[in-house]
């Protein structure tokens, strides 16, 4: 099993979002950088625990958790027109864009801010707390992944 950092802006798609899709599971799409883009079609897996952290807000956190429902399949919003993540150079034969999905798996009663994250010197390598690392999808270890529920009460 791997752990990952998913981000999602909160007015685009928030972790309450998610708890209120159908089962409780949604569709990771629309990420549109090959980099998260190869984490997701080869390292992430059904089973993965994610972090769900909301970005470009104040303050930004970690806000919960969910786990892969389903590995990588190609991304339909890359071959819709109508939506804003179409990308013509995309098709179902040559698919460019891959997306996984999620299910909630709860909500943290206080949300860790990165702000508090940056002061646990047990964090201090995490790829969130790096300059300049502005991917939507992060890789986690395992002892800061524990770490994390730990700090949010959840072990």
């Amino acid at each position: 099993m791997k752990y990952w950092l998913f981000k999602s802006e909160p007015n685009v798609y928030s972790i309450d979002d998610l708890a209120n899709a159908p089962q409780k599971t949604d569709c990771w799409d629309g990420v549109r950088n090959y980099q998260a883009r190869n984490f997701m079609r080869d390292e992430i897996k059904k089973g993965d625990m994610v972090l769900f952290y909301h970005s470009r807000v104040q303050p930004m956190a970690i806000v919960g958790i969910a786990q892969v429902a389903k590995s990588a399949y190609p991304d339909d919003t890359a071959l819709d027109p109508n939506n804003k993540y179409f990308d013509p150079k995309s098709s179902e034969e040559n698919p460019r864009w891959y997306m996984v999905d999620i299910k909630f798996k709860k909500k943290f009663q206080e949300p860790l801010t990165l702000k508090h994250l940056k002061e646990e010197a047990k964090l201090s390598k995490m790829m969130l707390i790096q300059k300049g690392a502005r991917l939507s999808i992060q890789p986690v270890s395992e002892t800061e992944y524990k770490h994390i529920l730990k700090m949010a009460g959840e072990s």
